[in-house]
């Protein structure tokens, strides 16, 4: 007899299973909310506030909120960069391109750039300043002032001009050139491409030097044996930049991109912090040329 029918043909309710590690989320009632747990791994109280005593603020909040130079218009940056170059050109004395290289190293916490990459690109412009320097300490007439003027204008320059570029993306910028600067659509195109180009020739040439070590050709300390082996991956390097170029060139005709106008997928959105942007640059050009003049230190450049 089943156990039914010893108890009048009436079921046994069946016991329900605890759920397990990967159904708690489904036993839960849907009105549960969960608190929110801090970064520094403290519990939380229900007014938000930290439990364990270390104050930690969840990571990279912070950070991304004070990275706003990549959110604006590559137009603006680029326009900015431009008016550096201009206001810095005519003049060669250390206090107005000091003014602005100052203000340039301001604005670099607001670019949004990891330690590797700020160290990656800041090596490079020391290296930079400090050749100019010296050249023109040795072989100038200016002397100290006049070598630690070219160093400053041409770091002053050079740094609005890479933050522009490293803080906006390719197609942001081919947008910006031709809805806000009026470029011509085939040379925009053009930088796009290139920009885009510029990660595929650095893997290719780390493949190169791979290849290469796999093989056994290694300098092994011996400076001339390097110099050839740097030649060969350079021609090789620009042997595939030229037949990848052909192949997108060839890619870009066949879906159209020089039969006429084009329309956008994205507009670009011109923001007070752009204007704000532009005439910031106008106010620290001014104020630098003011207080250089003030100074007596005012050089124009002569030919």
């Amino acid at each position: 007899m089943s156990a039914a029918g010893a108890h009048g043909g009436e079921e046994r309710p069946r016991a329900r299973s605890r759920p397990g590690p990967n159904r708690v989320a489904a036993a839960e009632p849907a009105t549960a909310k969960r608190e929110p747990v801090p970064a520094g791994g403290g519990s939380a109280s229900s007014d938000g506030t930290d439990t364990c005593g270390s104050g930690a603020r969840p990571a990279g909040r912070g950070f991304a909120r004070r990275a706003w130079l990549p959110g604006a218009d590559p137009a603006g940056k680029l326009l900015a960069a431009v008016l550096v170059t201009a206001g810095l050109i005519p003049v060669v004395d250390p206090v107005t391109s000091g003014i602005v290289l100052a203000a340039g190293l301001m604005l670099v916490p607001f670019a949004g750039l990891g330690r590797a990459r700020l160290l990656a690109l800041s090596v490079p412009l020391l290296l930079m300043g400090t050749s100019i320097g010296l050249v023109n300490l040795v072989f100038g007439e200016e002397g100290p002032m006049g070598a630690l003027g070219a160093a400053a204008r041409l770091l002053a320059i050079a740094l609005p001009s890479l933050l522009a570029a490293i803080t906006s993306d390719p197609t942001d910028m081919a947008d910006s050139l031709v809805q806000r600067l009026r470029v011509p659509e085939r040379p925009a195109i053009a930088v796009l491409a290139a920009l885009r180009l510029v990660p595929l020739l650095v893997e290719h040439w780390r493949a190169l030097g791979r290849a290469r070590r796999a093989r056994g050709l290694d300098a092994g300390g011996n400076p001339a044996r390097a110099v050839a082996i740097f030649a060969g991956k350079a021609f090789a390097l620009l042997v595939r930049a030229i037949r990848t170029g052909t192949l997108l060139a060839m890619a870009m005709d066949a879906r159209g991109f020089a039969g006429g106008p084009r329309s956008h997928a994205r507009l670009s959105v011109w923001r007070r912090g752009d204007t704000a942007l532009i005439a910031g640059t106008l106010l620290l050009l001014g104020t630098a040329h003011t207080l250089s003049l003030a100074a007596g230190t005012w050089t124009p450049l002569t030919f």
